[in-house]
Order: C-alpha cells, then sequence, then structure tokens
C-alpha cells in the first residue's frame, strides 16, 4: 500500500544514471519533488511518460520542483536509455538493494519485481501532498501533477 498524503516522504539516496548520489534530503527546504516511480526503461507507456515531462519540464521548474524518475533497472541502462530519450533530469536506479525505496513507498510490485506508476508530490519540509498510483499498463496525466504543484 503506498504511503499517504501528509506522511513525511521517506528519505534515499540512490544513483542517477550518471552514477552521481541523489538524496531526498538535498532538496529540503529548497524544492517541491515530484517522485515519479516508473516500472522499466525501453517500455512503450514508461518512455510516453518520462518523453511528455522532458517536454514540460518548464511546467516543474516555474514551480520550483525538481522531477526525480525511479525505476529498478540498473544506472547503465538509465544511461543509456536517458542519452536515447534525452531526458535532462535525473533517471534513479532502485537496483539494489533491489527495490528498496519503491518498497519504502508501497509501491513495489512483488510478483512483477519492478515498481507500478507510483507518484508523489513532496513539498518543501518533505511531506507528501499528493500521490497517484496507477497499474503496469496504466500511464499517469502529468497535467494533474501540474494542478496539485499549484496548491502548494
Amino acid at each position: 500500500m503506498a504511503i499517504e498524503v501528509g506522511t513525511k516522504a521517506p528519505e534515499f539516496e540512490l544513483k542517477d544514471n550518471h552514477g552521481a548520489t541523489v538524496a531526498l534530503s538535498q532538496f529540503r527546504g529548497a524544492k517541491n519533488v515530484v517522485l515519479l516511480f516508473y516500472p522499466f526503461a525501453f517500455t512503450g507507456v514508461c518512455t510516453g511518460e518520462l518523453c511528455a515531462l522532458r517536454d514540460n519540464l518548464p511546467k516543474f521548474s516555474e514551480r520550483d520542483t525538481q522531477l526525480l524518475a525511479v525505476s529498478n533497472d540498473s544506472i547503465h541502462t538509465l544511461r543509456v536509455f536517458g542519452e536515447q530519450e534525452e531526458l535532462e533530469y535525473p533517471l534513479l536506479s532502485d537496483f539494489w538493494p533491489h527495490g528498496e525505496v519503491s518498497r519504502a513507498y508501497g509501491v513495489f510490485d512483488e510478483d512483477k519485481g519492478c515498481a507500478v506508476r507510483g507518484t508523489f508530490i513532496i513539498d518543501k519540509e518533505g511531506v507528501v501532498r499528493w500521490t497517484v498510483v496507477n497499474g503496469l499498463p496504466d500511464a499517469r496525466d502529468l497535467n494533474e501533477y501540474v494542478k496539485a504543484l499549484d496548491t502548494l
């Protein structure tokens, strides 16, 4: 079960597609965070979602928000995926321990071995203010993220 609105967001440190460590705490007091979990790089729905976010990055930066996308792929896979799709935001690897952060947020599918489509908007104080969780085949609407950010 996904963590609920009003909950303190679980802290994490993950490697991004360039091998740099990204911690949720580094945005505390500075930026809101859209934390987006997706199943796998190079799959149709995931690629469509992440490219739509790429094409709409100003909607997030204008709202003082950092976008972080998390999958259970290795950093090497994410590096190639990010380069191929020209993704300018961090792609974080929850590869090992496999799915640890996805589990902390309640969006890891044990049977499939990957995260489901969960999105968490975390405010500058580190509190979850909005969330949506969709099944593996169901894309999310990024306009809903923007509407939620406008309420912060």
